[in-house]
C-alpha cells in the first residue's frame, strides 16, 4: 500500500519516533561531511522526487532538495503556475501523470483538499509540503531539534504563543501521537482547529487554550511560536493588534523554564512575533531546528518509500 504523509497521524506514533531516531543517527553519520555528499547506503538512488510548489518557500524548498541529493537521489522543482495544473488541468489527472515521470510528491499548497485529492489519485508516495490546515515535516524537524538538545518528549510542556495555524495543528497532533502537553496562549478568536485538539485529548495529551501569555508559558520546557499573518491572509492589521500581547520578549521566557527552549519555524517578522534578543538569544535553538529540516525530511521520505518500519 502507498504511504502518503498528509498528517502525522497518517504515520503514527511508532513510526514517528522511528523516523526521529533515524533522523539523529543520519545526522551523526554525516558529521564533519560536504553538504552535497551522499549517504554511505544511498538508499534512494535512482529516485527521483517531484515537488510541486503553489507557495513561496526557502527552507521546505531547500530541504527537499538536499534531503534528496544526501539519499542519493534526485529531485524536480515544479512553480505550480508553469505546470499544466495552473492552467486548468485537475489535481487527478496531474496526479496520475506524475505517479508515471516520478518516484514520490511533495507539494506546498494552500487548500489541504488539494493534498488529499492529489494522494487519492497517486500510486506513488505524497507529502504534505504545507497546507492551509497542517504542517507535519516541519513539526519532525522540530521534535528532532528537541531530542538533540536533550528534551525528553513524552511528559514534556510545551507553550505556544500567537495564532492557532497550521503549525500548530500539527504540534497538537504531535503531542496526542508522542504523548506531551501544550498550553496554547492566544487572542479570542484565533483558537486552534477544534478537530486536532479534540483527537490529541482523546490520545490523551493535555492541551489547554489560555488567552494570556504569561499563563500559557509559565513554567514550560519548550516556547514556539511563528508569524503572525500567514502567506496570502489579509486583515493583517487588526490581526496584528491583536497578536501583540502574545509577542515573545525576554520577559515571557523568562516565565518559561530555566533551561526551557526557544523555537520559530521561520520566516520571522523581528519585533513582531518575537524580538531580536529571544530570536538570537542563548535559549533559541531555531538554526538548529532549520537545518533539521533536511534531516528530518529524510527519514520522512524513507518511511514513505517503505524504507523504515
Amino acid at each position: 500500500m502507498t504511504r502518503h504523509f498528509l498528517n502525522l497521524s497518517d504515520a503514527g506514533g511508532d513510526a514517528i519516533a522511528a523516523i526521529l531516531n533515524d533522523a539523529l543517527d543520519r545526522k551523526a553519520a554525516r558529521k564533519g561531511w560536504p553538504k552535497g555528499r551522499p549517504d554511505a547506503d544511498a538508499p534512494l538512488k535512482d529516485h527521483t522526487l517531484g515537488m510541486i510548489f503553489e507557495k513561496n518557500s526557502t527552507r521546505t524548498r531547500v530541504s527537499f532538495e538536499m534531503a534528496m541529493r544526501q539519499l542519493g537521489g534526485d529531485a524536480m522543482f515544479m512553480a505550480a503556475g508553469q505546470m499544466q495544473l495552473g492552467r486548468g488541468e485537475t489535481v487527478a489527472d496531474t496526479s496520475r501523470v506524475l505517479s508515471r515521470m516520478v518516484d514520490a510528491i511533495v507539494i506546498r499548497t494552500d487548500d489541504h483538499a488539494k493534498i488529499e485529492d492529489l494522494a487519492a489519485h497517486a500510486d506513488v508516495p505524497v507529502i504534505n509540503g504545507l497546507t492551509d490546515l497542517s504542517h507535519p515535516c516541519q513539526i519532525v524537524a522540530d521534535l528532532l531539534t528537541l531530542l538533540e538538545h536533550g528534551k525528553a518528549l513524552p511528559g514534556l510542556e510545551v507553550a505556544w504563543l500567537g495564532d492557532g495555524n497550521n503549525v500548530l495543528a500539527s504540534i497538537i497532533e504531535a503531542a496526542g501521537l508522542l504523548k506531551f502537553n501544550v498550553r496554547i496562549g492566544c487572542p479570542k478568536g484565533y483558537e486552534p482547529d477544534a478537530a486536532f485538539v479534540e483527537q490529541a485529548r482523546a490520545a490523551g495529551a493535555r492541551i489547554d487554550i489560555v488567552h494570556d501569555a504569561a499563563e500559557a508559558v509559565a513554567g514550560a520546557d519548550v516556547v514556539i511560536t511563528d508569524t503572525w499573518v500567514s502567506m496570502g491572509q489579509d486583515h493583517a492589521h487588526n490581526k496584528i493588534a491583536a497578536m501583540f500581547p502574545f509577542q515573545v520578549n525576554d520577559a515571557l521566557m523568562g516565565k518559561a523554564k530555566a533551561d526551557a527552549k526557544f523555537l520559530h519555524c521561520l520566516p520571522a517578522h523581528r519585533g513582531e512575533e518575537a524580538t531580536d534578543s529571544v530570536l538570537d538569544g542563548p535559549q533559541s535553538v531555531i538554526w538548529d531546528e532549520a537545518e533539521n529540516r533536511i534531516h528530518a525530511q529524510k527519514s520522512i521520505l524513507l518511511w514513505s518509500f517503505g524504507l523504515l518500519a
